[in-house]
């Protein structure tokens, strides 16, 4: 019997049996869920399927003692920078201190199990904190971690249907056009605080003006040790150059134990300028009254909950609707920058390796859902802990979560 039957790669005439054998064997055409539990025309049942879709089922097997000593090692050093970069990262988005410490909590534990780069640490990063401090100031605590639900669950949907290869189809020139632009911006953000003008603008143009109009505010001594901190930070930054490219093994003991000591100082850089400036502004505090401060962090995780679904804010109730109106363009905005800084990431540190976007993305996506639940705002990749994780010698993803602990 012959005719013309309708199929989703068009209409196709001839015997309908014929057509309908000739169509189900061809197998370029997958729909992206069915797509999902398919790898290179395996079920998903396979061993490689679940290999790859759960990276630490092929590398825990071979991990070792040695694996065990560098992974420790790096985790450590990582929770020395993730300390004060998740504190001043919560400052900079406009909320409390606290909450950059619980951004950085769940993301090690989810990528450990799904995330394919050994190297990534995932957590607060500046480039997101600028995004969502409008949201903040505006709408409060809730609208961000509801921004962070909905975004993960964005990530995982584009990973389930693997989007992954739009990725390529973003021009370098784009990707550090925007990247620029957010740096100066958020270097602009924090010009006021530097120099203790008080104040909360909420763009670029409002913080300059705040700063022309407030240079008799400023406070001396903030701007003493501001500056002097940026200052040792970037010379500390040069220390890991220090003995770069010589043979440790032709090095005497003392001159390794030297080496050594140099590079852990550069990598814990940010840690030891943040204690070194907390002992110097308690002494001033306490004397002279001197400098501005952070105030009390709120320690420990809050308790495990949804994320708010509905809310109350400045005397106005929200339904999830509601919610979701006020995040707006950011439910779609956030999630793409936080696979592109990511991705970009993963593929700085692959070492020649392909980077398997749609795995990172199912990564980053249940990081920022599960995340959620403990009251994190929205995370990705950070490039700086990624580049100390992997100057630590850091193994396998474990060593993200030795970063997730010790700092809790």
């Amino acid at each position: 019997m012959t005719g013309r039957s309708w199929f989703d790669s068009g209409w196709v005439y001839g015997n309908q049996e014929e057509n309908r054998s000739i169509f189900e064997s061809n197998n370029s055409w997958k729909s992206p869920i069915k797509s999902f539990f398919l790898c290179e025309g395996k079920a998903f049942c396979s061993r490689s399927y679940f290999n790859r879709k759960i990276p630490i089922t092929e590398w825990l097997p071979k991990y070792s003692r040695q694996d065990a000593i560098h992974d420790v090692i790096a985790g450590l050093t990582v929770s020395l920078t993730v300390i004060p970069q998740g504190i001043a990262i919560a400052v900079l988005s406009g909320l409390q201190p606290q909450y950059g410490l619980y951004s950085a909590f769940m993301g090690p534990f989810v990528y450990v199990l799904f995330g394919s780069c050994k190297d990534i640490t995932v957590g607060p990063t500046a480039l997101l904190a600028l995004m969502t401090q409008s949201l903040t100031t505006r709408c409060g605590t809730d609208f961000v971690v509801l921004l962070t639900f909905l975004s993960g669950c964005v990530i995982s949907m584009l990973g389930i249907l693997r989007m992954g290869f739009l990725i390529d189809f973003i021009s370098l020139p784009v990707s550090s056009a925007f990247t620029s632009a957010a740096a100066i911006t958020i270097a602009t953000s924090q010009i006021n605080g530097l120099l203790g003008i008080k104040g909360n603008p909420q763009d670029f143009l409002s913080a300059w003006e705040l700063f022309s109009r407030n240079t008799h505010t400023i406070r001396r001594w903030d701007t003493i040790l501001g500056f002097s901190s940026v200052i040792v930070l970037l010379l500390t930054r040069q220390l890991k150059s220090f003995d770069s490219g010589r043979d440790t093994s032709i090095m005497s003991s003392r001159r390794r134990v030297l080496s050594r000591t140099v590079w852990l100082t550069s990598v814990a850089r940010n840690a030891l300028v943040v204690v070194a400036g907390t002992a110097v502004a308690y002494f001033l505090t306490n004397n002279y009254h001197k400098v501005t401060i952070i105030g009390e962090v709120a320690g420990g995780l809050p308790s495990l909950h949804l994320p708010p679904f509905s809310t109350t804010y400045n005397g106005t109730q929200y339904s999830f609707v509601g919610m979701a109106n006020e995040v707006g363009t950011s439910l779609f905005l956030v999630p793409l920058i936080s696979i592109l800084e990511s991705i970009a990431i993963a593929k700085a540190f692959a070492t020649n390796k392909s980077v398997d976007a749609t795995q990172e993305m199912l990564a980053l996506g249940l990081s920022n859902v599960l995340g959620s639940f403990l009251g994190s705002m929205p995370v990705t990749g950070s490039f700086t802990r990624t580049a100390v994780n992997n100057a630590s010698g850091v193994r396998t993803q474990i060593g993200g979560i030795i970063t997730g602990t010790w700092h809790k």
